[in-house]
């Protein structure tokens, strides 16, 4: 893969009113074909709002060439990033060109970037090895849910748990009500809840369980089920929350679904949020996004036209406070190669 270029500076960004402390989004990435003679596993790139520049920051450790981590989460806690879980997969090329990917096994191992430091460091491994789950960060605490533990099983888990990274330790916390995966965690109103998935369970009839969201009540220890929150069948693709709203940008079948749409919870209904509608969006290859204060950072990239070996990427920024021309869109980015997102995107906090 060629070493990304950097877009000119706009001197108005960020906007009044982003937040004083230093930040960036941070992405992992995998190479897109294993033909191109050079290693397409796991990297992180990371983008500086301030500059509107992009760094490939490091590589996940401990990959053999051509092998990538798949369905794994990555979270932040102030300038550490959290690698957590997966199914490593191996990409190959036969000698007719035809591209393969095996898939290996589902991984415990937790990994911790510090962006600062520039340093990996090994932390506890999951209880129980998993792909595709709900992971978020609530009160300085990981939590994770749901999620395959085998490469060949057809359903998700209902079982969760909490990393504490004072101590370096997971804990079992009680199951859900039903099995999940390709389920979405997001930490709301300090709570975490996991929200939708590809649900299965006996004492549930048709879809409902996936349209439900449970939510960790850590006072009571215990998961409390609301029917309907979600409203689809099909699972989400990212809910991010922005003080006390969540937003949603699509399921995980339609990526964008050409608007953002915001969570009433008097009403409990999803609506289109005014202005947010951007065409550009929806001719991406992917879309990954992130809350930093009351703005959106959307992460994008698509091949370029008549050019399948290169890739442009661009940051589209939204204004959930603003009343009109909420939308700004940074400078585009050409780069060398073809990637694929590994995860979503997560906001580490530098020392100034």
């Amino acid at each position: 893969m060629g070493s990304l270029s950097i877009a000119s500076t706009s001197p108005s960004w960020p906007p009044a009113g982003n937040p004083p402390a230093i930040f960036k989004i941070c992405v992992s990435y995998c190479g897109k074909d294993a033909s191109q003679g050079t290693n397409i596993s796991n990297w992180i790139d990371c983008y500086d709002p301030q500059e509107n520049s992009w760094n490939r920051v490091t590589t996940i450790p401990g990959l053999l060439k051509n092998y990538a981590l798949k369905g794994f989460s990555m979270v932040s806690i102030g300038d550490c990033i959290y690698v957590i879980g997966g199914r490593l997969c191996e990409k190959m090329t036969s000698a007719d060109n035809r591209k393969t990917r095996s898939e290996l096994e589902v991984r415990r191992q937790v990994l911790r970037y510090n962006v600062s430091e520039n340093m990996w460091y090994d932390c506890a491994p999951l209880i129980i090895p998993r792909f595709d789950f709900a992971c978020a960060v609530n009160g300085d605490k990981i939590y994770v849910a749901g999620g395959k533990c085998q490469l060949d099983s057809a359903t998700g888990m209902s079982s969760a748990e909490v990393y504490d990274p004072t101590v370096d330790e997971w804990q079992s916390l009680p199951e859900m009500s039903a099995c999940r995966h390709k389920c979405v965690g997001v930490s709301w109103q300090g709570k975490f809840h996991v929200i939708g998935g590809f649900a299965g369970n006996s004492d549930y009839i048709g879809n409902m369980e996936r349209s439900s969201v449970e939510v960790y009540n850590g006072d009571g220890s215990r998961w409390d089920l609301i029917i309907g929150m979600w409203q689809l069948d099909v699972p989400p693709y990212q809910i991010i929350a922005v003080d006390e709203k969540l937003f949603s940008s699509g399921d995980c079948l339609n990526t964008w679904k050409g608007q953002i749409e915001e969570y009433d919870w008097n009403l409990n209904i999803w609506s289109e949020v005014d202005g947010s509608r951007c065409e550009a969006l929806s001719a991406t290859n992917f879309v990954t996004m992130a809350a930093v204060g009351a703005y959106l950072y959307f992460i994008a990239g698509r091949r370029m036209p008549n050019q399948p070996s290169k890739m442009t990427s661009v940051v589209h920024v939204f204004d959930t406070s603003a009343n009109g021309d909420a939308w700004t869109r940074m400078e585009p980015v050409e780069e060398e190669g073809v990637k694929e997102l590994c995860s979503h995107c997560c906001v580490v906090i530098l020392r100034a």
